[in-house]
């Protein structure tokens, strides 16, 4: 049997996948998920309203898809940190923080979308798997440090979920509060760093 595979064609259909994920990025954000219709998507692409259902059975699809490949870019930038080990594990640390702020500074729609939206629970088990790989990232950070001595507690959940607590609560503000008077960014995030990681490096005896 012939090969019918068209790269062209492929191209193609990714284009235009694309073309519609950043078309839903833009409309859930300015309208909010519950508000948006595929209508709306549609408009925004420049295309048929049935042309989405050829790419996504409903926005339901089309959200799970924004969020994965959000998880999976941001994967991309932490799983090489940690995978190395070389350094100081806390400075190690430090820097997957920067990343991780940097990352929803660079992408804030996608990074609202994924973390901060007001949406249904997703129905593709896949993006609650994509978000807890990415977890996953940072806690291997945490628990290099831990494993090295290096930190208050040994509790490698705490201190996870702790600092995610921390670095979201930047990003968030710093997207969603553009209005405020904050002090030079980088500034602000290497002070925000700062003390979190020194408020679970361990105290000498």
């Amino acid at each position: 049997m012939a090969d019918t595979h068209d790269p062209i064609q492929e191209l193609v259909k990714k284009a235009r996948r694309n073309q519609i994920l950043d078309a839903a990025t833009k409309v859930f954000a300015e309208k909010g998920y519950h508000l948006t219709t595929i209508k709306d998507i549609a408009t925004e692409a420049g295309i048929a309203d049935g042309t989405i259902y050829n790419y996504f059975e409903d926005k339901d699809a089309i959200l799970a898809a924004i969020c994965e490949e959000t998880f999976a870019r941001l994967d991309k930038r932490m799983e090489a940190l940690a995978n190395d080990h070389s350094g100081d594990p806390l400075e190690r640390l430090r820097r997957g923080g920067r990343l991780y702020i940097q990352f929803g500074l660079d992408h804030p729609q996608h990074y609202f979308l994924t973390f901060a939206l007001n949406k249904p629970a997703p129905k593709k088990e896949s993006v609650l798997e994509s978000g807890l790989r990415s977890f996953e990232n940072m806690r291997a950070c945490v628990r290099a440090c831990t494993e090295a001595g290096l930190t208050r507690s040994a509790d490698d959940e705490e201190i996870a979920q702790s600092l995610w607590a921390t670095i979201h609560g930047v990003v968030m503000l710093l997207i969603g509060k553009p209005e405020f008077p904050f002090i030079e960014h980088s500034r602000l995030i290497d002070s925000v760093l700062d003390i979190a990681i020194e408020g679970i490096r361990k105290r000498p005896a």
